[in-house]
């Protein structure tokens, strides 16, 4: 399924609210209100809470159960992210016991708490999502590990390669990200219980009790130092988005430019009856690929204001703590984005091996030079040897000449080869090196990768 929240077009697939659901206004507040049940009950274990009103709490915390409208009307007048919540909820806990609601605790400690609950959720989301995205990466460089294309770098042809080596590229980066999301999670996933600055004043000596009641009961780990100015997990967390963006990115530009006519020879897949032009019916666009190029420009800007979140001033900043809570959320929701519509493309990515191998002849033969030149080197030295090949390439570059012909009139090449020898080291497909090998071998890396993902999920 693909994630659509920002409109954009989904190829015939009905959108699933996914990742974006968690950020939803209801389920956030659902997670403070998560968060001070915890916080009541561990307080109540450290006697600072009398059992009954924690209890009561606890039982009250539903989001169902509170006045939303009351909330938001609250909220407008007060201009505060939590107060009228905190109020509303004390009110439906009842005059016995609301009056211990939100006992010693700061605004932040509830809402960045809270959030790292739904990042937690998300979280789990993307690691489901890449896993997918592995699998069906993995099955492509199976599938293509011995179709022969041409490399290019600069846009231009280098030497052979294959299909399932290209997948390659794109799956050892997106391994190396399970691997990120995996290590960042001690450092994501705390719990904020330190009071107003952190220092556990509000609490007694029973702060770090409290904490390691809280974090207990949520599943989350306490902070070494519980300052609110201290967000480096969150924005670690955006910051690897923003790389697996920059993958995706890539890939998406790669697909974009295989489409072309000019290549032809990868398209992602399109639905029967999906329309491409509102005036060229023959228009077969890319657009998922184009999702994938937009989402992840727009992910990618998200590093440098998440950077800038770290600037508190002093103790705590309110903008930079509202800076973050917004970024992350977006970063969160475009990852999740981008792999639902990667795991798409990548699961239904059509190939067109004789196209490829139509494009490998474009130079007529000269993608062969470097085998050419390094067989020759062996006989009349590297240098020398490039020399030859260079120029008769840029001969036949810049004529109407064909390569293989300016080669048989050359002494120092038909000296040593006959032109059946120099044709076969010409041949694209005996010129791959190991790209076979390490298709299949990143492969099984990317399906061990994307078990351990998908069992976690």
């Amino acid at each position: 399924m693909i994630v659509a929240p920002f409109g954009r077009f989904t190829s015939g697939r009905v959108p699933d609210p996914g990742i974006a659901a968690l950020f939803t206004r209801e389920n956030r507040w659902q997670a403070r209100l998560d968060v001070e049940a915890a916080l009541a009950l561990a307080e109540a274990d450290a006697g600072l809470v009398p059992p009954e009103a924690a209890k009561a709490i606890a039982l009250t915390a539903r989001i169902e159960k509170l006045d939303i409208k009351r909330v938001l009307a609250a909220t407008s007048e007060a201009s505060h992210p939590l107060v009228p919540l905190i109020e509303e909820f004390a009110r439906v806990v009842g005059n016995q016991h609301g009056g211990w609601v939100h006992w010693g605790a700061t605004t932040q400690n509830i809402t960045q708490t809270a959030d790292v609950l739904v990042l937690r959720d998300a979280h789990a989301r993307i690691k489901q999502l890449l896993g997918r995205a592995l699998r069906a990466g993995a099955r492509q460089a199976r599938l293509s590990a011995e179709l022969p294309m041409a490399g290019r770098t600069h846009s231009q042809h280098a030497v052979p390669i294959t299909f399932g080596f290209k997948v390659a590229t794109w799956l050892d980066e997106l391994v190396a990200h399970a691997d990120r999301l995996e290590r960042l999670e001690e450092r994501l996933f705390c719990v904020l219980m330190g009071g107003a600055v952190g220092t556990f004043a509000s609490f007694g000596g029973a702060g770090r009790d409290i904490e390691a009641g809280v974090a207990r009961r949520l599943g989350l780990r306490p902070m070494r130092v519980p300052s609110r100015a201290i967000n480096d997990g969150i924005v670690e967390y955006v910051l690897v988005l923003a790389q697996i963006a920059g993958t995706i990115g890539k890939i998406g530009k790669d697909v974009y430019a295989l489409m072309q006519p000019e290549f032809g020879e990868a398209f992602e897949p399109i639905p029967e009856g999906t329309v491409g032009s509102s005036t060229m019916p023959h228009k077969r666009n890319p657009q998922l690929a184009l999702d994938m190029l937009t989402m992840s420009a727009e992910l990618r800007a998200l590093a440098a204001p998440a950077l800038e979140s770290m600037l508190h001033d002093q103790e705590a900043n309110g903008a930079m703590t509202a800076l973050l809570e917004d970024i992350s959320a977006s970063a969160t929701v475009l990852a999740g984005d981008m792999l639902a519509r990667l795991d798409v493309v990548l699961d239904g990515l059509e190939l067109d091996g004789p196209r490829m191998r139509q494009n490998l002849r474009l130079s007529a033969g000269m993608i062969g030079s470097e085998s050419l030149m390094l067989a020759l080197g062996e006989k009349i030295g590297r240098q020398e040897a490039h020399e030859v090949v260079y120029a008769v390439a840029q001969k036949a570059a810049t004529t109407d000449l064909p390569f293989l012909d300016l080669l048989g009139a050359e002494p120092a090449v038909m000296d040593v080869f006959t032109v059946d020898e120099v044709r076969a080291l010409l041949d694209p497909s005996a010129y791959l090196g190991r790209s076979v090998e390490i298709a299949r071998a990143t492969a099984q890396v990317a399906d061990d990768v994307a078990d351990r993902l998908l069992k976690d999920a």
